[in-house]
């Protein structure tokens, strides 16, 4: 593994960075206080193949490789927590689902119309007693004629009021548990299928966060996603790819706390001196850049074994769990140093807060990350 990014690699951080500070920074509060979803700069993003990161350029997507998929999901994330939630939550899980699940017919229908920022891909596994016991899910899907009818209600689901395809999971065979799990794609407006709640959160609520119903809801028989009773498989391959990514977003918003913060140590005065000449502040601006560091590479490796199509199960579950606890102390540690500035709405430390709390949480809990990491390691 290599700890050097490539030239490319290189340029291509530079130029989301500078999309990121220029068209992003300056609407990422309005975009939190005011819930608002920005389609023009999605469509922006979908020039720069953002909207398509992992999708190979035959089908229209960018092709990128995984480490730069993560380098993009920091650098947004750094500045808008809910851009780089929703970013991740489509290319990882929507279209990345259908990408690598699909039939040829499948992969040349939906993916160009996805990759572009004016259409949103979502993907809905979890629902009202199915949350981190995944594969206790309730949806049903019966096949009836060339139609499967599915039928349940799915929470939590990022982007589903708006999105354009959504991937739902639901059990084909209740007899077999997890290994009666299957994977459908169903398009927005199809009769009996609707959108519930959309939740009021805590952090990142500029992301949409919906329940999606199926009542009676009728797909085409071609619309099952992979093989009949293996999508549960699919989606913990699909959730693997997802972790990292949370990583790739929790090392963003920490890097944000951490540059606050060291720009704040230097400039603010206090007994006649910058407190950053302090060795208590010293002390928690220095272990904040080690963790942030190490969890960044803890997320670099789980991608670098994904892109030579090595086990990294593991890898990005330890990346997800580590990333996402460093950067939680990160964000607090950052409003400590303002001290009761820190505090107050003005400054972006109590948005990063709020925000990187999901990321303990979505896509498998902390706990739920080491029970796999302890199962991997034989226990």
């Amino acid at each position: 593994m290599e700890f050097q990014l490539t030239e490319q690699q290189k340029l291509f951080k530079k130029t989301v960075r500078e999309f990121a500070e220029k068209e992003l920074q300056p609407l990422a509060p309005k975009i939190d206080k005011e819930e608002y979803f920005p389609w023009e700069l999605y469509k922006k993003m979908g020039k720069l193949g953002l909207m398509g990161m992992t999708v190979p350029k035959k089908y229209g997507g960018a092709g990128i490789d995984k480490i730069s998929y993560m380098i993009a999901l920091e650098e947004i994330s750094r500045v808008c927590g809910s851009t780089g939630l929703t970013l991740e939550a489509h290319n990882s899980l929507g279209i990345g689902h259908i990408y690598e699940k699909g039939t040829e017919e499948q992969r040349k229908k939906y993916l160009p119309k996805l990759l572009h920022g004016d259409a949103i891909a979502a993907w809905a596994l979890t629902e009202p007693n199915a949350g981190s016991d995944a594969a206790s899910l309730q949806t049903i899907a019966v096949l009836e004629g060339d139609e499967w009818v599915l039928n349940g209600t799915k929470q939590f689901i990022t982007s589903g009021d708006i999105a354009a395809v959504t991937t739902v999971m639901a059990k084909t065979d209740k007899t077999l548990g997890a290994k009666g799990i299957s994977a459908f794609i169903v398009e927005k407006d199809t009769p009996g299928f609707t959108v519930g709640v959309l939740e009021d959160k805590l952090g990142l609520r500029g992301s949409r966060t919906a329940e999606l119903i199926l009542e009676n809801c009728r797909v085409p028989k071609d619309h099952l996603l992979g093989d009949k009773n293996l999508g549960f498989v699919g989606a913990m391959t699909i959730l693997d790819r997802g972790r990292t990514a949370i990583g790739a977003m929790a090392v963003g918003i920490a890097q944000a706390a951490l540059d606050e913060s060291l720009s704040y140590a230097k400039q603010r005065q206090q007994f006649g001196k910058p407190i950053g000449k302090n060795q208590a502040i010293q002390w928690i601006i220095a272990d904040m850049a080690t963790s942030v560091d190490a969890a960044r590479l803890l997320v670099m490796r789980a991608a670098y074994l994904e892109e030579k199509g090595l086990p990294f199960s593991i890898e990005a579950s330890m990346a997800k769990l580590f990333a996402s606890e460093i950067a939680m102390k990160a964000t607090r540690d950052a409003i400590q140093v303002h001290g009761g500035v820190g505090y107050m709405r003005d400054l972006p430390l109590e948005r990063f807060y709020r925000d990187i709390k999901l990321t303990q949480i979505g896509e498998g809990t902390s706990e739920v990350q080491r029970m796999v990491i302890a199962k991997r390691l034989g226990l």
